[in-house]
């Protein structure tokens, strides 16, 4: 019995109060990626002018992979800033 128990806890990395976050670009009434929407680009976008990883904005990977190449062509297009 004790054995069971410690090796579900081994398995289990995560805290109790865990609560696994939605992406805010998913889902139903979420704005869509677009190089144009340069308000949008600028929430995921540092100050130095770098791309917030997805681990702090907690965007799924597809949406993170828009995301970056909606970015390179507004800085491409000069949009927004390289710095």
């Amino acid at each position: 019995m004790s054995e069971l128990i410690k090796k579900d806890l081994k398995t289990d990395k995560r805290p109790y109060n865990f609560k696994k976050r939605s992406c805010p670009l998913s889902g139903a009434g979420a704005p869509k990626v677009d190089y144009k929407n340069i308000n949008l680009l600028k929430k995921f976008i540092s100050e130095k002018g770098k791309m917030l990883p997805s681990r702090i904005t907690s965007v799924s990977t597809k949406k993170q992979r828009e995301l970056s190449k909606a970015v390179k062509r507004a800085r491409f297009l000069a949009l927004i800033p390289y710095k």
